[in-house]
């Protein structure tokens, strides 16, 4: 039988959400594609059977949230840029990577924005590191082999929090990061928050203040 948790990852989630902002996964399982809601396939009718199926186990997650935040489940169709498109009254952001599916929202009188990002837990490929990390970054890295991919997992939650608000794309050099505060600073000023957990994949959360 398919199980929908992963109990690690739940745990450490648990240490991730906040009081008015909800976030939860789902293990992605063959059937999920199913749960795709009319007006949300419409915008995935291209895409192969593997996107459908992790976006329609986000989804899943996304509806089961705004009942716990006391509305309606509703579709969360995907605009043209690719980010989701809220019901009214609520901010949030969905994630997922061959494995696993991840939602957070919360009420957009309380958030004027959200960005969540889930990655495996292993090292970063190093090809890729120097196109991630800038210079004060790297020195954080040290021994641990996964902190290169947070540091790509916070960044991404990041851009996905800034981009419904400034509508820039950012490079991976354009937000710095700084673990010790839990900030990142946009090349545009911008400072936001974040939290981040990391048990079999890591998760990062993004947020900016209404």
């Amino acid at each position: 039988m398919t199980t929908t948790r992963n109990l690690p990852l739940q745990r450490a989630i648990e240490a991730v959400t906040m009081p008015a902002i909800l976030v939860d996964h789902r293990v992605i399982a063959n059937g999920d594609e199913l749960a795709l809601l009319p007006e949300e396939l419409d915008t995935f009718a291209s895409g192969v059977v593997k996107v459908r199926r992790a976006s329609g186990a986000a989804r899943i997650v996304a509806r089961e949230l705004m009942l716990q935040l006391g509305h309606a489940q509703r579709a969360v169709p995907r605009s043209a840029s690719g980010m989701p498109i809220w019901p009214t009254g609520i901010v949030g952001s969905l994630a997922h990577d061959f494995e696993v599916s991840v939602a957070a929202i919360a009420l957009e009188r309380e958030f004027s924005s959200l960005g969540v990002d889930v990655e495996p837990a292993e090292a970063l490929d190093s090809d890729l590191l120097d196109f991630v990390v800038t210079e004060n970054e790297r020195r954080n890295i040290g021994d641990d082999p996964c902190r290169g991919r947070l540091f790509f997992s916070i960044k991404e939650s990041v851009y996905k929090a800034v981009y419904p608000l400034d509508g820039t794309f950012l490079d991976h050099q354009d937000v710095e990061v700084c673990l010790a505060s839990k900030t990142a600073i946009v090349r545009n000023g911008r400072i936001v928050n974040f939290r981040y957990c990391i048990a079999t994949h890591i998760v990062a959360l993004a947020f900016i203040s209404a």
